[in-house]
């Protein structure tokens, strides 16, 4: 049976964020992720882990300037003292509130930039990342991206994930699988699963197109959950999507999931 996560950056969004892990409880969740911690004191976020029972499943180190649009760091020759120190924080909060998981959104690559120079950069901070975290027994993701929802994002397929992985050579390097922004780049969803399985730490969804709740759009959620369980996963599900319209009124493919289950 899947393990599902609330993605409290767009679920329930129509609540102020610390009310959102009381919501994600009552709805039924046991876990929660969400894009970024800091904004918050370690202590507040993890009294409400507590408090409701969940699991904070992930977070992203620290992206840069979210709000002028940066979408990470991690590919920018510049960048590098800043990325480490973010990758300290970023483990920090990790140990007070119990998250195993950190994931690093690299970036979009500059319209000029060297490609080869970019992954150069690229690899040697994924292996600092890697090995910081690997200390504290923290798993470190990368997550291909589509490019139609975020132009020049540098990881954008499956097979480039990999191959990063492979370039890095750490135990400690895995993929999060996000069905939705896959879908858009390659399809092919449930063989890439299964060819990827053992790298893949998370799986994020949405549906296809609109990136709204599982059952507005073309993806076949039922089949890829029993899918994912016959192949054996045995992580978290992200639900990383926008409802359609709100939460709540969005969640029945989730309690039919429960009831199915």
């Amino acid at each position: 049976m899947p393990k599902f996560a609330a993605n409290l950056t767009m679920l329930f969004n129509e609540l102020p964020f610390l009310d959102r892990f009381a919501a994600a409880k009552a709805a039924g969740f046991t876990g929660v992720e969400y894009l970024f911690p800091y904004d918050f004191e370690k202590a507040v976020l993890g009294e409400l882990l507590q408090q409701y029972g969940l699991t904070q499943v992930l977070h992203n180190l620290p992206a840069g300037n979210w709000g002028a649009g940066e979408r990470g760091i991690a590919i920018l020759p510049g960048r590098v003292a800043e990325f480490r120190d973010g990758v300290k924080c970023a483990v920090d909060y990790a140990k007070a509130l119990d998250c195993r998981q950190l994931n690093c959104l690299v970036g979009v690559a500059p319209a000029d930039a060297d490609p080869a120079e970019l992954r150069s950069v690229l690899i040697e901070n994924l292996r600092f990342a890697a090995d910081v975290l690997a200390n504290q027994r923290i798993k470190l993701l990368i997550e291909p991206i589509n490019t139609r929802d975020i132009p020049g994002f540098f990881v954008n397929r499956t097979e480039q994930a990999a191959e990063i992985i492979s370039e890095v050579r750490s135990e400690n390097l895995f993929i999060q699988y996000d069905i939705y922004h896959m879908q858009v780049m390659e399809g092919d969803i449930a063989p890439t699963l299964q060819k990827h399985l053992a790298r893949i730490a998370h799986v994020q969804l949405a549906d296809n197109p609109g990136r709204n709740e599982p059952g507005t759009g073309e993806i076949n959620y039922p089949f890829l959950f029993r899918y994912l369980d016959k192949i054996g996963y045995r992580g978290w599900i992200g639900c990383e999507y926008k409802p359609k319209t709100t939460t709540v009124e969005g969640l029945r493919w989730y309690a039919n999931q429960m009831i199915d289950a």
